[in-house]
């Protein structure tokens, strides 16, 4: 018998080109479902790592879906975000949106990565989770191994307006 409580998924998008970025999302709700959060664009300048594939100024968009899902879809929304890079990405091969997928629940933010390491759990089909913040006394909290820019609390705000609609989320799982 299933006893994994579902979660809340979002969409962390990396672009310079915000009507790029615009016409990601109704790719995005086909995967996810209905948007029911956006933040504010949030400039990402904590590495110049994108910028020969993607170009500058590079900003972060976080978006939230609705309804909320088990926590084993994350290998299926990171590959429907690899899906969609590839769609937007220019005739070069190259990205213009880089979407980086994940989870929410009560107690941990979670991203989803390609790519292994010594604190990522491998999932299946090639996709890992990387449990990036945690949640105590209020607050997002890094780990030493946490993005930079997860790790400055620029996503705060809007990580904590996530979490609540989670927390009033009556939502059935899909």
């Amino acid at each position: 018998m299933e006893n994994t409580a579902p979660v809340k998924f979002f969409a962390a998008l990396l672009f310079n080109d915000q009507d790029v970025a615009a016409q990601t999302l109704p790719c995005l709700e086909t995967v996810f479902g209905p948007l029911d959060f956006t933040s504010s664009d949030t400039p990402f300048d904590v590495t110049d790592y994108y910028t020969p594939e993607m170009g500058s100024p590079l900003f972060r968009r976080l978006v939230s879906f609705y309804p909320l899902k088990l926590p084993d879809f994350l290998v299926e929304a990171k590959h429907a975000g690899m899906a969609i890079e590839r769609e937007f990405s220019t005739s070069e091969g190259k990205r213009t949106v880089n979407i980086d997928a994940g989870y929410m629940d009560f107690d941990k933010v979670v991203l989803a990565s390609t790519k292994k390491g010594p604190y990522k759990i491998y999932m299946t089909k090639g996709i890992w989770a990387d449990m990036t913040l945690h949640y105590e006394k209020g607050a997002f909290l890094p780990f030493s191994w946490s993005f930079a820019d997860f790790k400055d609390g620029r996503y705060e705000k809007a990580l904590l307006r996530v979490r609540e609609l989670y927390k009033k989320s009556k939502s059935t799982v899909r």
